[in-house]
């Protein structure tokens, strides 16, 4: 019994029989779910532009901090535009595609913050996850460091 007790142990430990332990999932959140729920933003149609053959969302965490921009924005912090802000990232994101390796790829680009009344570009550090959509089909990702 007490190699039995050791093997189920280590099995639990290093996740080989999560599935027969844990069972089936109850439930799964799906991409479209997530983005019908507003908690990534699909941006595959300009995404297509800046030269990505798959579907492309941020998160909203990362929509909020490098894409969204509002008339009053532009009234205390200088005419920007939602579109162009998106354009940037779409393409700093095309450039790091270009030279990934592996399934997350870290990169950054310049964008004047919201919020106060700041005119100068800061950097930001973003990531792109290369994975399977709902149908196992290949999708990206964009997010803030930290985010999964």
């Amino acid at each position: 019994m007490g190699n039995q007790t050791t093997a189920n142990q280590i099995e639990r430990a290093t996740g080989a029989d999560e599935i027969s332990t844990l069972g089936p999932a109850i439930y799964v959140y799906s991409r479209s779910q997530a983005i019908a729920d507003g908690v990534l933003v699909d941006v595959t149609t300009m995404s297509r532009q800046a030269g990505f053959t798959v579907p492309v969302a941020l998160t909203s965490a990362a929509w909020s901090d490098c894409v969204e921009w509002t008339d009053d924005d532009s009234s205390r912090q200088g005419h920007q535009d939602e579109a162009g802000r998106l354009w940037d990232v779409l393409w700093m994101a095309h450039l790091a595609a270009r030279r990934a390796h592996g399934e997350v790829v870290a990169f950054e680009l310049y964008r004047v913050p919201r919020g106060g009344r700041g005119h100068m570009p800061r950097r930001v550090s973003l990531h792109m996850h290369i994975g399977p959509g709902d149908e196992a089909e290949p999708v990206i990702t964009l997010m803030l460091p930290g985010e999964d």
